[in-house]
Formats: C-alpha cells, structure tokens, sequence
C-alpha cells in the first residue's frame, strides 16, 4: 500500500464568505499542490473540503497520514465525535443537528478506502507546509475576488 502525506488547510474571507481551500500531497519524493475557492462557504467547510479533495485525488486504496491545523476536522476522528453524531443521528450532545454532514459523509466514505493516521498540527507556526497549503488557501480567496468569481 503506497504511503501518502496529505497536508490541508481552509480559509474564509467572512464567515460565511469567499472561502479557499489548498492541499498538498507527498508520495514518494514527488509532490503535488491542489487548491480552489466556493463563493459562499465558511472556514468549517472549506476544512473538510481540503482534505476531501486530496482524497479525491488519490487512484488507490493508500496509507495516508493527514496534517491539518483544524481542530474540528482531526478531534471529529481522534476523540471520537463521528462515531457519536452517526449514533445519534446526525445529532450533537447537544441535541443539534451536526453542521455540513454532507462533506461529513464525503469525508467519511473516501476514509473507508485509505488507511488514514490523522495528525493535528499548530497553524501560523514554523510548519512550512502547512503554511504553504495556508497561502494556498488565502490565495485562491484574493484570485476569486480579482477574477470576479473565476478561480485559476
């Protein structure tokens, strides 16, 4: 099974707002950046939406140890919130509905064909390549806007 490091991170210019989202995945000595931007979107959702696409971009089954600075994406699989929210239904402890369960249920079924080790890293810190997917991010946020709603 190929071994990949997947970094990710999301940003959002309001929240809702312009959201970006960057990627960046590592097999083998090579590496390849993925980024993009949703007009109307928050920081939660462009999040997940950075580590789905990276999924997205794997062609096999692989071992993937993902990096991400975002506390709501990494403790949802480490402590265990998932497991709660499909055993109640969708629903917090709280008894609310769980927000963006469709990129929730994404994530969840592109998880089910890697092997995923999650790891929470310190966003803004001296971790060059959260930084970059960060800059990734923040970037398409400023093309979308320069572009009049056209990413490159």
């Amino acid at each position: 099974m190929k071994k990949i490091i997947l970094y990710t991170d999301g940003a959002c210019s309001g929240n809702p707002g312009i959201g970006g989202w960057g990627c960046i995945l590592d097999y083998n000595g090579k590496t390849k950046e993925l980024c993009g931007a949703n007009p109307n979107t928050t920081n939660n959702q462009m999040e997940l939406t950075a580590v789905i696409e990276g999924l997205l971009a794997l062609k096999e089954p692989c071992e993937v140890d993902v990096y991400s600075d975002s506390a709501y994406v990494v403790n949802a699989f480490l402590q265990g919130w998932l497991d709660s929210w499909q055993q109640n239904n969708w629903r917090t402890s709280g008894k609310k509905e769980v927000k963006n369960i469709e990129l929730w249920q994404k994530l969840i079924e592109l998880c089910n064909k890697h092997k995923i080790n999650w790891h929470k890293v310190k966003g803004h810190a001296d971790n060059e390549r959260n930084n970059r997917c960060d800059f990734l991010a923040t970037n398409q946020i400023e093309v979308y806007k320069k572009n009049n709603g056209v990413c490159e």
